[in-house]
């Protein structure tokens, strides 16, 4: 909106840290441990100034040459690319809160990241591995339905481990699923920092999901149990341990990577998603990312495959004239 009058702070840059971590806890709603990330990100920064005599310099005096040379100085010194990167982030969020206070300074976009050369490889199976991963488990016995299930719930909802073993029961109404055959079910789940988030589940877990809670005989609250233990009085909800463990074993057990994790499940559903098209803020609002750089990390999995459908369908081709 280029009609909000932006107005000159006289106030250091550095002396409007506190109040941007405050508007992020207070406004923001973020977590505890961003907060403090926040601040620990933004020190460097601090610093620098101090050291290039910049401690007074006003939110308007900030100039591309300064986030040039900060750039440059952190590129020089020993830290490793991903995290300048979080140096960089912070500090693009802290201009983000300038121009949300109309406080004239430069805009965020202004600050570009570094190139993640020794970026995290993301670990992910193709469609075929993670069929190979979800036909695993033996569905002839009770515990081998519920492991189906999970697997199947994992790739369906991209959920984080922890998110899926605090599933309850009462969450999945059996009657309903049993009359909607060919409905997808919209779960709610609690995830990091207690932000609520809707996941959705395919006819394919669905069926998995009916055909495991058929076979239970308890009353436990949770949806995933930890079959053995039948003495255990409180709850016999499944370990996210539990988790790793079986999928570690259906990989040794298929041939398939030893370091799939249920991390990676997640992965793989965020990157099947990105090669049908589905764009990144999308996949950002399914995984329950806060902020979209952690979303980015999926972005050179599927560069090679967005260069291709650029060249199939936008070559130019469709011009006439040269």
């Amino acid at each position: 909106d280029m009609s909000k009058i932006m107005k000159k702070s006289n106030k250091a840059i550095v002396k409007h840290i506190s109040s941007f971590l405050e508007y992020c806890e207070v406004e923001k709603g973020l977590a505890n441990l961003t907060i403090k990330n926040y601040h620990r990100f933004l020190s460097p920064f601090e610093a620098w100034l101090t050291k290039q005599k910049l401690f007074k310099l006003l939110p308007h005096e900030l100039s591309q040459k300064h986030i040039w040379d900060y750039r440059l100085h952190l590129s020089r010194s020993n830290l490793q690319k991903s995290t300048q990167n979080y140096y960089l982030i912070a500090l693009r969020s802290l201009l983000a809160y300038f121009a949300e206070k109309d406080i004239s300074s430069l805009p965020p976009d202004k600050i570009k990241l570094s190139k993640n050369k020794d970026g995290k490889k993301i670990n992910f199976l193709s469609l075929d591995k993670i069929e190979k991963l979800l036909l695993a488990p033996n569905i002839k016995n009770v515990a081998g339905l519920r492991d189906r299930a999970i697997l199947e719930v994992l790739f369906s909802t991209g959920l984080r481990v922890a998110e899926l073993v605090n599933l309850d029961r009462d969450q999945i109404n059996l009657e309903v699923l049993n009359n909607n055959k060919n409905k997808d079910l919209e779960l709610v789940v609690i995830g990091k920092g207690n932000h609520p988030r809707t996941v959705y589940l395919s006819d394919r877990a669905i069926h998995w999901l009916i055909k495991y809670l058929e076979k239970r005989d308890d009353n436990d609250s949770a949806l995933f149990i930890n079959m053995m233990n039948r003495k255990i009085v409180v709850s016999r909800q499944i370990s996210t341990r539990s988790i790793e463990n079986m999928i570690k074993k259906y990989c040794k057990m298929k041939g398939l990577p030893i370091t799939t994790t249920p991390h990676t499940i997640r992965h793989s559903y965020a990157t099947d998603l990105l090669e049908q098209g589905v764009d990144l803020r999308t996949i950002q609002e399914f995984l329950g990312h806060r902020n979209l750089v952690t979303t980015q990390i999926y972005t050179h999995v599927t560069s090679k495959h967005l260069r291709d459908v650029h060249r199939a369908f936008h070559s130019g081709g469709r011009l006439k004239n040269e």
